[in-house]
């Protein structure tokens, strides 16, 4: 190995990300290396923090060379796993302590009212193994309900009635272990303030709902406490108000909005002391009554936003979480690629269809021929021939909808980007029902 390269281990490194990693400025100056497999820190059904924390541990110590970064781009565990790692191996990052703030919902909450509570839906704890949690609970329906930490929607519920709200409370309690036990190990690494006592990985917490507007995403980076914006994402949910069809890079917001975003983010971030971090940051704003809302934080770069910035900047923005791990101050964005405008798109089916299975679905050469009527596209399938919709991965499902397939597109127009994924979907000709016979 050449010893001049930057040695930067990726947690959960997978080859779709290796190529966008690949696609830096300056890639032939870094060696990458993973660091756990996806499987283990993303797709596991129970994370056993301990085990995974000694083992990566036990990667890193015995690498022959010098070790100059660790990055990630997956969500929980991942993201809180980081900073303990960094911090035993004597790496740049934020403390783990602002990761919490930013990753535990309820703490966020906490931070966030202190700086901007104009911003903020009504919200409250809640102890799903409370044999009076529901009675105790005052938010006026519908609200959203979701464990403190988790990630893709798993164990997010919109509650209409007190019904569906015992209904959730019991699917969370036979569920919730899976983010808990881990959350409780990581806190245990973490210097607490006396105010977390009893926000524990087995509590959710509970919003009133936030619609009928527009969402999108800050993408930013802190370095030395100087805090960066460098691009905005549109969110766009389907029909039920909350499962994702679509990221869209650049923004249509106005100007006015998204300076306004801005200013917001600078307050919570430097109310939570996030520093030498990337992060993305998801805004509501209503133009009925031009409302601003602060719906999450995460302490990292989105990688479904990844190819969406390469498409239209010409370079990925994972250049910029590899820059701020070495300390170096991001040059982004990069204005420099082939498409004004790119979207993922994430087709789904609606309501309950576990025991149909899937009839069609192009792969292979098949597959191939499909994109390469389309300039650019990438089609990353999460369902194939004859499985059954129940089998489906847990990190491409959500509480209503199942998630298809990951579709990145560019275009010269919104209007050209919707017309050609509309064809691109009719070519794939993805057809899902009971099963035969």
């Amino acid at each position: 190995m050449d010893d001049d390269r930057y040695n930067i281990f990726v947690m959960g490194l997978d080859s779709y990300n290796l190529g966008l990693l690949q696609q830096v400025r300056h890639a032939e100056k870094y060696a990458f290396h993973g660091l756990l497999s996806y499987d283990e820190i993303a797709g596991a059904a129970r994370f056993d923090m301990e085990a995974l924390l000694d083992k990566a541990r036990g990667i890193l110590r015995a690498f022959p060379g010098r070790i100059d970064a660790i990055v990630g781009y997956w969500d929980f565990p991942t993201i809180l796993m980081k900073p303990i790692l960094r911090r035993e191996f004597g790496l740049r990052g934020p403390s783990l302590e602002s990761v919490l703030r930013c990753q535990h919902k309820y703490i966020s909450r906490m931070e966030q009212a202190e700086v901007v509570p104009d911003q903020l839906p009504a919200f409250a704890l809640v102890d799903p193994f409370d044999d009076a949690a529901a009675d105790n609970l005052e938010l006026d329906y519908p609200f959203w309900i979701k464990p403190v930490t988790a990630h893709s929607s798993i164990l997010g519920f919109r509650i209409d009635s007190r019904d569906d709200l015992d209904s959730a409370l019991a699917v969370i309690r036979d569920n919730i272990n899976r983010f808990a036990e881990p959350l409780d190990v990581i806190m245990g690494y973490a210097d607490l303030p006396a105010e977390w006592e009893g926000l524990d990985g087995a509590k959710c917490i509970a919003e009133a709902i936030i619609s009928g507007g527009n969402q999108c995403t800050l993408e930013g980076y802190v370095f030395g406490g100087d805090i960066e914006i460098y691009g905005i994402v549109d969110s766009h949910s389907g029909p039920n108000g909350s499962s994702l069809e679509r990221y869209e890079y650049p923004s249509a917001l106005p100007e006015e909005v998204k300076e306004r975003m801005r200013a917001s983010a600078r307050r919570v971030l430097e109310r939570i002391g996030l520093d030498h971090a990337p992060f993305n940051m998801e805004f509501f704003h209503d133009p009925a009554d031009d409302s601003l809302y602060l719906l999450e934080i995460n302490a990292r770069i989105s990688k479904s936003h990844s190819p969406l910035f390469n498409k239209v900047e010409g370079v990925p923005h994972k250049e910029v979480m590899i820059d701020v791990a070495l300390g170096r101050r991001p040059d982004y964005p990069a204005r420099r690629g082939p498409y004004a405008v790119a979207a993922k798109f994430m087709p789904r089916l609606y309501g309950e269809h576990d025991d149909e299975v899937v009839h069609h679905v192009p792969a292979g050469e098949e597959l191939e021929r499909i994109c390469a009527r389309f300039p650019g596209a990438e089609v990353n399938l999460h369902v194939e021939e004859g499985m059954r919709m129940g089998d489906l991965s847990p990190n491409h499902r959500d509480s209503y909808s199942y998630e298809l397939a990951d579709i990145f597109m560019g275009a010269d127009s919104r209007e050209d980007l919707q017309r050609d994924f509309d064809a691109l979907m009719a070519a794939l000709d993805i057809r899902i029902g009971p099963p035969s016979g």
